[in-house]
């Protein structure tokens, strides 16, 4: 009986190392994309939001004239770079007609010896809210804000 308690303890200890050895990595993607929006080309200045979260075009104008700020949405990494620059930028707006802004995120779970999980989630915003500007192109045009 011993001897079966001693092989009992020792499967449980083995057991539970196993278990707490287990690692996993989560990778989470959002995708934001504006659709349905007016084509536009404006000039501005690229600030970062409060909270480091994204980005905002400041100093907005157009060729009829100054403008309100806009969120920036873009899928390209190198919107950091251009902080504090003045830049111009065509893309898509939501404040002009029937946009849409959508937003897609994914998220992978790798774990280790064990079945990886991937989940999506989507939705949609649509209607007043605020204005965002969909990054399809953008030039430095100087490298300071007034």
């Amino acid at each position: 009986m011993k001897r079966v308690f001693e092989a009992f303890c020792t499967v449980m200890v083995v057991s539970v190392v196993g278990l707490g050895a287990q690692s996993s990595k989560t990778d989470t993607k959002s995708t934001v994309t504006v659709k349905d929006g007016k084509s536009v080309t404006v000039t501005g200045c690229v600030a970062p939001m409060s909270g480091g979260t994204g980005f905002m075009l400041t100093n907005v104008a157009d060729k009829s004239g100054r403008l309100h700020n806009y969120m920036l949405v873009s899928d390209d990494g190198d919107l950091a770079k251009h902080v504090g620059h003045r830049v111009r930028i065509e893309g898509k707006v939501t404040d002009r007609g029937d946009a849409k802004v959508k937003i897609e995120t994914k998220t992978k779970t790798k774990v280790e010896d064990g079945d990886d999980k991937e989940s999506t989630t989507k939705s949609e915003i649509e209607g007043t809210g605020p204005a965002y500007l969909g990054v399809h192109s953008l030039k430095m045009i100087a490298a300071v804000c007034p």
